[in-house]
């Protein structure tokens, strides 16, 4: 109780926009659900994914008492990454919902919103989306701020909710709402 007590006041003290982090009481790392109830995503906030489709989900494993043996550990997301096959299931229905024009599998990354590397759920498809390859700000660049962020928080420049705050709220944003180079 007192490790949510911990979240919940940690998630509080950052909302002065609406706040995605999904509490890690309430987050899963093995549901299988799926992303909307049927509806639409809309493609309108690209570079970021539809909210409504993709709000992102946290890991419970990953609290800031324990990115010592979590995301801070090398090669620890590879413990944890879901496998292509469950995957790619999600990205063929995710480019339906996104209703992307470009079907091909290929241009898109099945990516975890809130990253593993910053305590994302590995499996929930609420933190899954087919992020698209292209455009100037794509699944690459995000990349690159990932490992950023990730790098600030194992150094000890960034609290993880804050860090996890800022990548949901917009990633594009993220190292400059940290302060990070």
């Amino acid at each position: 109780m007192a490790r949510f007590a911990r979240i919940t006041v940690s998630a509080a003290a950052l909302a002065g926009s609406l706040c995605l982090v999904v509490p890690a009481a309430h987050a899963s790392t093995t549901t299988t659900a799926p992303r909307t109830a049927a509806a639409r995503c809309s493609q309108a906030k690209l570079p970021l994914p539809d909210p409504a489709c993709t709000p992102g989900a946290t890991n419970p494993d990953v609290t800031q008492n324990s990115i010592g043996s979590t995301i801070c550990t090398p090669g620890w997301t590879k413990t944890i990454r879901p496998p292509t096959s469950y995957t790619n299931q999600l990205k063929k229905q995710g480019i339906a919902d996104y209703g992307y024009s470009d079907t091909d599998m290929s241009n898109y990354e099945e990516d975890h919103f809130l990253p593993l590397e910053l305590g994302g759920a590995p499996r929930d498809p609420r933190n899954l989306w087919p992020e698209p390859h292209d455009g100037d700000q794509n699944s690459y660049s995000k990349d690159s701020v990932e490992n950023a962020v990730k790098k600030a928080v194992c150094a000890g420049k960034a609290q993880l909710a804050a860090a996890q705050h800022a990548m949901l709220t917009d990633w594009t944003t993220a190292k400059a709402v940290l302060g990070i180079g």
